[in-house]
Formats: C-alpha cells, sequence, structure tokens
C-alpha cells in the first residue's frame, strides 16, 4: 500500500511539473519574446483578417506571387508534410504537373529555371515563404498582369527580402509571399492616384 501512494504522489507530481507547469512556463516565455509570434502574426486591412504572416496561403491569381505548394492544402490545423520521398512515382508525377504549371504560366524559363521550393512542399506544409529565386522568377507574371515594370517588381522583392541572420544562421534569401503580395497591392494603389 506505502509503494502505491508513492507511485501515485510521484505521477501526480510528475504530471504537474510537466504536464502543466512546463508547458505554461515555455508558453509564456514564448509569448514574452515573441507576442504576436505564437498567435501567427495576424495581418489585417482595412480591418479585416487577411491571412497571417507565418502561417503560408494559397495564392492563385496571375497578379499575385505564389507561394510554396502545401501537402495540407494550406489548412493549420493539419500540418505535416506528405510523406513521399524522391522515388515515390505519385510525387514525381505531382512535381512533374507543378512545374508544368509553372512553365506555361511563365513563358521563357525553363524547367532548370525553377526552384525546388516551388515544386515541393515543405514538412510543416504551411511556409511563408519562398527563394528569392522562386520570386524573381516569377517578375514577368505580375508584372504584366499588374501593368507595372519589372524594374519596381524586382525592387519590391529587394526590399522584402530577409537575408540569413549575421549571414549565416537560417536558411538563404526568402520573401515572405503574404508581405510581398500586400506591398504590390499598395504599390498598385500607389500607381492609380
Amino acid at each position: 500500500m506505502k509503494n502505491l501512494r508513492i507511485s501515485l504522489g510521484l505521477a501526480a507530481i510528475t504530471l504537474l511539473i510537466f504536464g502543466i507547469i512546463y508547458p505554461a512556463a515555455i508558453t509564456g516565455l514564448a509569448q514574452l519574446l515573441s507576442p504576436r509570434g505564437a498567435a501567427g502574426n495576424p495581418v489585417y486591412r482595412d480591418g479585416a483578417l487577411i491571412g497571417f504572416e507565418n502561417i503560408g496561403q494559397a495564392f492563385s491569381s496571375r497578379k499575385y506571387f505564389w507561394g510554396r505548394p502545401s501537402a495540407v492544402g494550406y489548412d493549420a490545423s493539419a500540418t505535416g508534410g506528405s510523406n513521399r520521398g524522391p522515388s515515390n512515382p505519385d510525387f514525381l508525377l505531382l512535381v512533374q504537373s507543378r512545374i508544368d504549371t509553372l512553365l506555361k504560366y511563365h513563358p521563357g524559363i525553363g524547367p532548370e529555371d525553377i526552384p525546388p521550393d516551388m515544386v515541393t512542399a515543405s514538412g510543416s506544409g504551411l511556409d511563408p515563404h519562398i527563394s528569392k529565386a522562386g520570386a524573381l522568377m516569377q517578375v514577368q507574371r505580375v508584372a504584366s498582369s499588374r501593368q507595372m515594370s519589372e524594374k519596381k517588381v524586382r525592387e519590391l522583392i529587394e526590399s522584402h527580402t530577409q537575408r540569413p541572420l549575421l549571414g549565416i544562421l537560417g536558411p538563404g534569401d526568402i520573401v515572405n509571399v503574404l508581405k510581398l503580395n500586400l506591398a504590390l497591392d499598395e504599390e498598385t494603389i500607389r500607381g492609380k492616384r
């Protein structure tokens, strides 16, 4: 009986520490260090929620930059990759389909010009960023759809490019697709005035 009480007491203490105190402390620390980050950094326009800075979303219009494909249909409640390897025939067909779509809407580029992140989903399926090369690949389509100069679109990409911390920590040059598309909208509105 004594051993049972000790075991139950130890289980209760362990549950309290690792099931309540530790998660609450980590959540509190995350909120302290990045108060908006824990909520995905909601982005509003004219008081309406239009997306989240840290969660990828689908853009299919020719006048917007397209993000990285999602294995979960950009559903934030079901994050994850496809778990298909590079030798899986279904995966290869899906990647080829994405390549064909990009080639259709971006005349003048070849398959070798398409960065891997534009045809493969990330591990979470919700990556809000694309490589700078992925953004530059789309300049001609976006510029012509908006009747904007390619130079101006490139300048927007450059001003929205995030570089690795200290030049070495983190991914290479990346661009947040939602922020870039919002900047495009603002530039279009400014150009019509």
